[in-house]
């Protein structure tokens, strides 16, 4: 079916789904195989169920896309999934010489609304940059961090494509 990596930390391996039916699923993670059961019990938490030992993970998105906090019991591991389209963002973004905590982008392709903010000027993590309309709303797309708008790269009225970075921060 799909391949995809997990990152964490240092460590990258590969993870394909073999083959999933219904709760079930088969996976190759790195060199090894699994069958497992995988049950969303409630908002970010998962059961896991493997080899007859239950495991309750709670995995929360981060403000980065693809960027996972997950914890089990009380370790806490940052995840991030590595998809054509994080690769293909990362490439991107390293031709541009930045860091994907510096841009700001939108998952979807749509029209430039609102640029609240210049070039030069200090933001807030959290802060309100942009707003794009896409599929008939309007969406504010906001900082990840605290830092200053270090380029602009739309101006109002631009038609984007998905994931395109817009802004960028320093």
């Amino acid at each position: 079916m799909s391949a995809i990596e997990l990152k964490s930390g240092d460590r990258t391996v590969p993870v394909k789904i073999i083959k999933k039916d219904g709760n079930d699923l088969h996976i190759s993670l790195g060199e090894k195989k699994y069958h497992l059961n995988l049950v969303k019990v409630e908002n970010n938490i998962y059961s896991i169920l493997l080899d007859g030992k239950s495991y309750d993970v709670e995995v929360v998105a981060t403000e980065i896309k693809n960027r996972y906090s997950a914890r089990y019991l009380c370790h806490p591991y940052s995840i991030e999934v590595l998809d054509a389209e994080t690769r293909y963002m990362r490439s991107r973004l390293n031709a541009l010489g930045e860091s994907e905590e510096n841009i700001v982008s939108c998952p979807m392709p749509g029209k430039i609304v609102r640029i609240p903010v210049n070039a030069g000027d200090s933001v807030t993590a959290g802060e309100v940059v942009i707003v794009v309309a896409a599929m008939k709303m309007e969406s504010e797309y906001k900082t990840g961090k605290t830092g200053v708008i270090k380029e602009i790269l739309v101006k109002e009225g631009d038609v984007i494509e998905a994931n395109m970075p817009l802004i960028i921060l320093e």
